[in-house]
């Protein structure tokens, strides 16, 4: 059974999904691997203008799969260079999304927080239990976390190992939209159709730029924004959203 299932649901919006239920969807170099695998072919796909993450009704993520973990040492650690692998889902150009349902937790937490949406269902729970075993966080959960919820929100999750609710999630900005479980995959679908709808260039550079003006300066970051709206002015997209404007008509975007 493949670890990693991909699919096309609707136009321009390709599905991943997370397919390893017997272990929680543990994340296995295997798994890592699969994933960025196929998003760096994703982000290559012109067809493709969003991408959708999930795991399967009861649990998004429960972690890393601390059997491949439990005996290795430093040197092991860090030449298996599995940061390089999360990159892929980091820097993926097109727009993530991610669906969550169930626990979302240590990598799984990471992985959710590499993409640029979170849905989450009403019974989602977010954490970073890395301390409970006697290590941290390794895939950005001290960075990324408290850049997206702040210090004392996150210092508490990361020193107590203890998992937040969605509700919670939701309070202190780690989450994009909560929504009932049985419809966090169809709302996160919808969404990717209608991000998909818009002009993709647009779409890329607003990732682009924000992601890169986050550990800018103001002046740094509103140089790169500027520079970005001023290269879509070269774009077909451009003319085309702006004359159907004029013209009281829907625009029909191509990404070029």
């Amino acid at each position: 059974m493949p670890e990693i299932l991909v699919e096309k649901p609707q136009a321009h919006v390709a599905l991943i999904r997370l397919n390893r239920p017997e272990v929680k969807n543990a994340l296995n170099i295997r798994a890592r691997e699969l994933l960025a695998e196929h998003f760096t072919a994703l982000g290559a796909d012109d067809d493709v203008r969003c991408i959708v993450l999930t795991g399967n009704d009861d649990v998004f993520a429960a972690g890393a799969d601390i059997k491949q973990m439990a005996d290795a040492g430093a040197v092991e650690m860090m030449l298996r260079k599995t940061h390089l692998l999360w990159l892929a889902v980091s820097d993926c150009p097109k727009p993530v999304i991610s669906a969550v349902n169930g626990y979302a937790l240590g990598g799984g937490c990471e992985l959710a927080m590499h993409t640029d949406i979170i849905i989450a269902g009403e019974s989602a729970m977010f954490g970073q239990p890395e301390v409970r075993v006697g290590i941290m966080p390794g895939a950005g959960g001290t960075q990324r976390l408290t850049r997206a919820v702040g210090k004392f929100k996150a210092m508490k999750m990361l020193m107590t190992g203890r998992p937040v609710s969605a509700a919670e999630a939701d309070a202190m900005g780690l989450v994009s939209e909560v929504v009932p479980d049985a419809e966090v995959l169809s709302r996160a679908l919808e969404m990717a159709g209608q991000i998909a709808a818009l002009p993709p260039l647009a779409i890329m550079q607003i990732k682009e730029v924000a992601i890169a003006g986050q550990d800018a300066s103001l002046s740094t970051g509103l140089m790169l924004e500027r520079k970005a709206f001023q290269i879509l002015f070269d774009s077909r997209d451009q003319k085309e959203g702006m004359k159907a404007f004029i013209d009281k008509r829907k625009p029909e975007f191509e990404g070029r």
